[in-house]
């Protein structure tokens, strides 16, 4: 594809052909949910692939930074790709790309190429969800966009959760090469469909041959090159930082620094440039400014609390990643079963009122997960997961809907773009932050643990005691027994401390998530004459 080429069909734009919306639904759903699958499927299967290609736990670790930071890139930049191309064709480009990336990733037999391949499979698929969500806004009727989001938000909910469950059942059962193999097919299929069924509709091409003209005249290669520098620096501190020891690396630390230059520049740059490579005017508007900083919010606390409890599952109470991922798919159950119900009823519900109910039901889920110990079984996490689960449900599809409700028609893709890259990053915020929590509190209760645990203390020595004799009857030395029973307590200790941890971090989820609802202020969609416009518009 070239800038200079005619991008659209001047066919297309005079007699647009009827489009079945679930065929479209259906169509544009198999890259969207891969490419949510594929963040966090590989995770389980790095100790394998780390075997296979004689890699470090350090090295391999570039498995997921390279797929992440290549999505990133790429979100904020398919407004501007749309604009030139056509939202079906980049959309089209990009699920080839990752199909391809993912045949290649599985027959890679090394480090170096397995990283490359993978950041090829995530360039293909920064630019999938944000179409899908714009290609949906622009198919569904204006009282059917809470349907629309909907059927979007499971795509993007459930595969994070399916993802690791998914994941292990592969590789316990095939090869780590088979997580990349199983998206051929699928992404075979999809490719087929969008170019049968998806069709753009005309005043979108016409309003991006218009944009497109000007975007060639003023071409913001100096955005181009300050986004790329910052976001990928930017993602590379939050994703390596926590194994850095933050700001103790002057890696990390250099690093830091330059991505806040460069993103200040290229906020300053995009504001002034007369075609800006991405449009960040669109956050002017209110309530798409409130709508995408809540949802980044709420992509942290799920992206978070996906990390804290199978750490929590595996560590503590000795699950394996099986048993972990299926614990969780209560969770993912109640998201799907609720989501559609939320859509249907976006039309009749204030977003606002949705979403404060949705925040309050997290915070409970989120304070019903704190207080779960080590005598908690599956059954004790399953009620905290269904209460989040109806959360994130009652969150995830008024936001998307309502944050691009005044966004013109041709500005969908731009602003789904940016929509998507504030909730990718908002999940690595929450990856790193959740991280460095669990970490510093850990030490803190571990040590305050510890400080009860004394030889001081008659019932330790006792608990001492009663452990080396028990060491001794099994046949051990009385040194070896003792300090066998002092290195046991030890563990105890470390144990309960990560425990309260776990328990505080889960209970400050939850208080974060409240003090961000006052933003709902914002999120008012109304039907006053803007929005009167925009339907009429669309219709």
């Amino acid at each position: 594809m070239s800038a200079a080429s005619p991008t659209f069909d001047a066919q297309a734009l005079a007699a647009p052909a009827p489009v079945n919306k679930w065929l479209v639904t259906v169509s544009i759903a198999f890259g969207s949910l891969m490419a949510s699958i594929d963040s966090s499927i590989v995770n389980v299967a790095l100790p394998q692939i780390r075997g296979a290609v004689g890699a470090t736990i350090e090295e391999i670790t570039w498995v997921s930074t390279a797929y992440i930071i290549a999505t990133v890139l790429v979100m904020p930049l398919t407004g501007f790709l749309g604009t030139f191309f056509g939202q079906k064709r980049v959309y089209l480009a990009s699920l080839v790309l990752f199909v391809l990336g993912s045949a290649l990733c599985g027959l890679a037999h090394s480090l170096p190429t397995l990283v490359f391949f993978r950041a090829l499979q995530g360039f293909g698929a920064g630019a999938l969800q944000p179409t899908q969500q714009a290609i949906l806004r622009q198919t569904f009727p204006p009282k059917e966009q809470g349907m629309a989001m909907a059927m979007f938000a499971m795509v993007i909910m459930v595969g994070p959760a399916v993802g690791p469950t998914l994941g292990g059942y592969i590789v316990d059962n095939y090869s780590w090469q088979w997580i990349f193999y199983i998206n051929v097919p699928i992404g075979v299929v999809g490719t087929f469909m969008t170019w049968r069924y998806v069709i753009e509709p005309p005043d979108v091409l016409r309003a991006n041959r218009e944009r497109a003209a000007a975007q060639r005249k003023h071409l913001d290669i100096a955005g181009i090159v300050l986004m790329c520098i910052g976001v990928s620096t930017l993602q590379y501190v939050l994703e390596e930082g926590p194994r850095d020891d933050w700001f103790d690396s002057p890696v990390i630390t250099g690093l830091s620094a330059l991505a806040a230059v460069s993103l200040g520049a290229f906020i300053i740059r995009e504001l002034t440039a007369v075609a800006p490579v991405v449009n960040l005017r669109l956050f002017r508007d209110k309530t798409f400014a409130s709508g995408t900083a809540i949802g980044g919010v709420m992509f942290a606390m799920l992206m978070g609390s996906m990390f804290l409890l199978p750490v929590f599952m595996q560590e503590l109470l000795g699950f394996d990643a099986t048993q972990s991922g299926t614990t969780l798919m209560p969770r993912t159950l109640a998201m799907m079963v609720v989501t559609p119900i939320i859509g249907r009823l976006y039309n009749h519900v204030p977003p606002a009122i949705t979403v404060a109910i949705g925040g309050l039901f997290f915070a409970l889920g989120s304070y019903q997960l704190s207080h779960i110990t080590l005598m908690s079984s599956s059954a004790d996490i399953v009620v905290p997961l269904l209460v989040t689960g109806v959360g994130f449900a009652c969150l995830f599809i008024p936001l998307t809907t309502a944050a691009l409700t005044f966004i013109p028609r041709p500005e969908l893709a731009d602003a789904a773009g940016l929509n998507s890259f504030v909730r990718q990053i908002g999940g690595s915020f929450g990856l790193t932050i959740f991280a460095t929590m669990l970490s510093n509190y850990g030490k803190r209760a571990t040590a305050s643990v510890g400080w009860h645990v004394s030889s001081l203390r008659p019932e330790v020595v006792a608990r001492a005691d009663a452990m080396a004799k028990s060491f001794q009857a099994h046949g051990m030395s009385a040194i070896d027994a003792k300090q066998t029973a002092l290195r046991a307590l030890a563990g105890q200790v470390a144990r309960e401390g990560t425990v309260l941890a776990f328990e505080k971090t889960f209970l400050l989820q939850g208080i974060i998530f409240l003090a961000v609802l006052p933003l709902l202020f914002f999120l008012r969609v109304g039907s006053g004459p803007k929005a009167e416009h925009i339907e009429m518009t669309m219709e």
